[in-house]
């Protein structure tokens, strides 16, 4: 007997990125899913795309009042008809084999709760492809939410591409943050109520994300506020390699200075910078096929670290004043769009 997939998307005022992803739900191998969309509040809604595939795919659709995507989720898991849920970010494409690549997974190795890598499209703008490659370069910290090895210590499930059992929801009541890394506290909760995580690295998505660097800046500062977010639950998996963004910023911010305190480390740190940033542009080049996607590169790269850095900073320094055993549920705060 196969598997009854549910797969949840929430969204909030993005209905032609639904359409999309409906499209490649259509053209799925693996034929045993429904479809549980919620929509978030949006100004903007969705209802009118789904209608056109309301002959094609099972979907059912709800409206609330925007809460954030943790919560809505949460709607989503309530309404599930399905054996497994899948949760998909409304940015999201995926390959007509991607279901059947995760049911073969689970019937071969199975997994309470996986995540799978992000990939850029080959349709995808040359600064969506930047983005995307400083979100899975080795070279940023990106990378290492798509790899077996994991440095942040054991796998933890991003909710842009992350499955989980019905048990797994039953255990643990869905989400109890909202925003503000809501997917990181689920994983580390769910792992520690004995459930087994793993990664999935065929099941791949296409991850639009943002189409500018501004908006990639806002974006990427809130997930280093979520960070430190997440120590206010956990304070142990707060990790070293967490740290890089905001040495990396650290380590930028003082180059000028060095130059009056003392010439030597200020010609080093020039160096080190350079071969960085050499090091990102033959990658993202070479990677891309392309010059001007490894420009654009260096730039997300650094938009990237040095966003993060500042959020990671910043919440850090607002934790120091907090009265202790403070957590942040993110329900007061705007996600930034």
């Amino acid at each position: 007997m196969t598997r009854k997939y549910s797969i949840i998307i929430p969204v909030y005022n993005r209905p032609d990125e639904v359409e999309e992803l409906l499209e490649c739900l259509v053209k799925q191998t693996y034929k045993n899913f429904e479809i549980v969309i919620i929509e978030d509040g949006s100004a903007t809604k969705c209802d009118t795309v789904i209608d056109k595939f309301e002959h094609k795919l099972e979907i059912h659709y709800y409206f609330q009042e925007n809460t954030g995507q943790g919560f809505a989720r949460n709607t989503g898991f309530r309404y599930a008809q399905g054996d497994y849920f899948i949760i998909l970010d409304s940015d999201a494409l995926i390959e007509p084999n991607y279901l059947e690549i995760v049911e073969n997974q689970l019937n071969t190795h199975y997994l309470d709760l996986y995540g799978g890598p992000d990939r850029d499209h080959p349709n995808f703008s040359p600064i969506q492809k930047a983005i995307s490659y400083s979100m899975t370069s080795v070279f940023t910290t990106g990378g290492i939410r798509g790899s077996k090895k994991n440095l942040g210590g054991t796998f933890h499930p991003r909710s842009f591409n992350m499955g989980l059992s019905r048990a797994v929801y039953e255990k643990t009541k869905g989400f109890i943050i909202t925003r503000m890394g809501e997917d990181i506290e689920f994983s580390i909760r769910a792992i520690s109520l004995g459930f087994k995580s793993g990664l999935i690295p065929e099941a791949f998505i296409y991850h639009k994300r943002r189409t500018s660097f501004s908006q990639f800046y806002k974006q990427l500062r809130f997930f280093g506020k979520a960070r430190i977010n997440i120590s206010r639950f956990f304070p142990k998996e707060l990790k070293l390699v967490h740290t890089f963004p905001m040495v990396f910023t650290l380590g930028c911010f003082s180059i000028p200075f060095l130059y009056f305190i003392y010439k030597p480390l200020f010609y080093l740190g020039i160096c080190l910078l350079s071969l960085y940033v050499l090091l990102n542009f033959i990658d993202s080049t070479l990677k891309n096929k392309s010059i001007k996607v490894g420009l654009l590169s260096i730039v997300a790269v650094f938009v990237q670290l040095l966003a993060y850095g500042i959020g990671f900073m910043t919440e850090a320094w607002k934790k120091l004043f907090e009265e202790k055993g403070y957590k942040q549920t993110g329900e007061q705060i705007e996600y930034p769009s």
